[in-house]
């Protein structure tokens, strides 16, 4: 007999992860369980401090408010609305409750046994996944000393996430292959080869894989007379077919062609030959993966000989950005590949440049990135930001010496924005003569900065303290960056300006929960992913690394070495790493899919679980910029 209820509980948690990622059978087991509570307006759940229950729920109608007192008062930490979890970090931590719960309004929820959960998490390892990358953004951080080794630490097949990805790329597959039957000819084969533009087809019964033939067997077997095209195709077919599973990796399917002599794989949905086949794996397949290989990408950078061919290599770049967030590849590691294509493509571009004037630089100098590149997190298309250092000449040289500079950063510049970096609105290049400067004249630029922090400075200087060396001599680059946090040390209050112009930047999300989007133009109703959840963190790494006086860009490496350096505040800085490799990989993802910058987010397009993926990056923010108040008073400033 059917379980009504059960059916409709499955139908609600399907829509919501991590129950999305479940499949239904074992969903329906689950549902079967589940209990559900009604609460009136003000109804307590469960109370702060309390011993947790033996289940946690899930939000189906109205909504939840959590809180926590602290010295005295009652503080609204967070607002569940339908298909929101709360009360489950609790029962994996094995800890009280750290927080209150209760109805906001008259509220059904479903409560579901932490028991069952406890499996489902060791054999769905995306269930695991969707809930270490939630947990490891809140506030109480599981990756912590405190809370190290405790996550799961009744499953010992989980993993942390970091370290659960395939190290060799997996190889990508031609999806539904051409089939045919045993019985028919080879004319009857080769008519559908041609027709369908493909250099083999598979032979199936029920859509096994039973045999193969391929253009080489065309050649060599009918084209040399040892077969007759009237004959079946079972007759020069290979078989049994070579099979792999669907997460066949490149090192795997090369060994694999080596091993049995073959051009052509099948992709089952087991790897055996008894399983029904879900695509073909070629040659031609793997030469393109190889191409997309960035240690031979960043070798053809290296022989092009104008932008065009840079603008091609760049945008195989872009496919391989593309396979690797898909992968789930860790987004540390694709930031320094894709850094590393993106600063010898701005090599290429300078000697290129420098090959057109026909003459070499006049004097030593230093190409450098600032803003995103200058970070090494520039992953997508964006503007170019860039500046150029040349080292102390006589007044009397002075002139030639910046025209030369000048000519040539033009020239670069033009090569980037043909390959696409596009020109800066603020024109915050090294073609700028602003930016096209001594290094005496950038130390005073520096010095001024510091100095005189008005805001408008500020604003403008937030993008020079991220300065990478691309190009030239690497003495200049050091003496500038000595210089900086010399001039920064000296004036500790400058950091205090800097804390106060960051902090203005509005919140990610309303009291309830809302993201904060844009009121007007043309990206009304959008969220600004990169100003209102990415900067926030990224300013924070900064004006702590400053502070500490690191020679550091990356938002990653910067938390990671604060880690280091403030022990007391490990958690926080974690948290906050974890947020930002979340928010970049989703920012580059859907940068991909539209063919944008990816700043610009439409919600209203959001899964579920995306809307939620994003909203549990945004505590780390709230906490970092309270401890930014805190370190610097900037509500002390004026």
């Amino acid at each position: 007999m059917k379980n009504t209820i059960a059916e409709r509980i499955l139908d609600f948690l399907k829509d919501y992860p991590p129950f999305n990622l479940i499949q239904k059978d074992t969903l329906l087991e689950i549902a079967k369980k589940v209990e559900i509570h009604y609460f009136e307006k003000d109804q307590i759940i469960f109370s702060q401090n309390d011993t947790p229950h033996e289940h946690f729920y899930i939000v189906n109608e109205g909504v939840i408010r959590l809180y926590r007192f602290a010295e005295g008062k009652k503080h609204i930490v967070d607002i569940c609305d339908e298909g929101d979890l709360f009360g489950l970090r609790p029962l994996i931590m094995k800890e009280n409750y750290l927080m209150g719960a209760a109805a906001n309004e008259e509220s059904i929820i479903y409560a579901i046994p932490i028991h069952l959960f406890n499996d489902i998490i060791l054999n769905f390892p995306k269930v695991s996944q969707f809930l270490i990358a939630s947990f490891a953004t809140n506030t109480r951080d599981p990756f912590s000393e405190k809370h190290k080794g405790k996550l799961f630490a009744n499953i010992k097949a989980i993993k942390k996430v970091e370290n659960s990805f395939i190290e060799t790329q997996s190889a990508k597959y031609t999806k539904n292959p051409i089939t045919c039957s045993a019985n028919i000819t080879i004319q009857e084969a080769a008519i559908i080869m041609t027709k369908n533009v493909i250099n083999s087809i598979v032979i199936a019964n029920n859509n096994i894989p039973i045999g193969i033939i391929t253009d080489k067997d065309i050649r060599t077997k009918i084209g040399t007379g040892l077969f007759k095209i009237t004959d079946t195709v079972e007759t020069i077919m290979a078989s049994p077919v070579v099979t792999f599973p669907e997460n066949i990796t490149v090192a795997e399917a090369q060994i694999a062609r080596l091993k049995h002599k073959v051009s052509h794989l099948c992709i089952t949905k087991d790897g055996t030959n008894t399983s029904e086949l879900v695509g073909i794996l070629s040659e031609h397949d793997l030469n393109l993966i190889q191409g997309n290989n960035p240690l031979l990408l960043i070798k053809e950078i290296k022989q092009a000989k104008d932008a065009e061919t840079l603008k091609y290599i760049r945008s195989k770049a872009a496919e391989l950005t593309k396979g690797y967030i898909e992968q789930e590849i860790p987004i540390y590691f694709v930031t320094k590949v894709i850094s590393e294509i993106n600063t010898a493509i701005t090599k290429s571009a300078i000697e290129l440049s420098i090959q057109e004037i026909g003459t070499k630089p006049p004097v030593n100098y230093s190409w450098f990135a600032v803003g995103s590149q200058g970070r090494k997190e520039q992953l997508l298309m964006t503007d170019q930001d860039n500046a150029l250092v040349f080292e102390n000449v006589t007044e009397s040289e002075y002139e030639n010496v910046k025209a030369y500079f000048l000519k040539l950063a033009t020239k670069v510049t033009e090569k980037l924005n043909i390959v696409g970096f596009d020109y800066c609105p603020a024109n915050i290049m090294a073609s700028n003569p602003k930016w096209c400067l001594s290094i005496d004249e950038w130390k005073q630029q520096f010095k001024e900065w510091i100095k005189d922090p008005i805001p408008e400075k500020i604003l403008l200087s937030i993008i020079f303290y991220d300065f990478e060396l691309i190009y030239g001599n690497k003495e200049l680059y050091n003496k500038m960056a000595t210089s900086v946090l010399k001039y920064i040390k000296k004036n500790q209050i400058f950091l205090s300006f800097l804390g106060k112009v960051t902090l203005d930047n509005p919140p990610p999300l309303g009291f309830f929960k809302q993201f904060l989007v844009e009121q007007d133009g043309e990206n009304k109703d959008n969220f600004d992913i990169k100003s209102r959840a990415i900067r926030p963190l990224v300013d924070a790494a900064r004006i702590f690394s400053l502070y500490h006086g690191l020679q550091i860009n990356n938002t990653i490496a910067r938390y990671k070495k604060l880690m280091e350096v403030e022990p007391q505040n490990k958690d926080l800085f974690e948290s906050c790493s974890n947020a930002f490799k979340i928010l970049l990989t989703f920012r580059t993802s859907q940068g991909l899919a539209n063919n944008d910058s990816g700043k610009f987010v439409d919600i209203n397009s959001l899964s579920k679980a995306d809307r939620l993926k994003l909203k549990s990056c945004f505590n780390p923010i709230k906490n970092v910029q309270e401890a930014l108040k805190i370190r610097f008073k900037t509500t002390q400033i004026g």
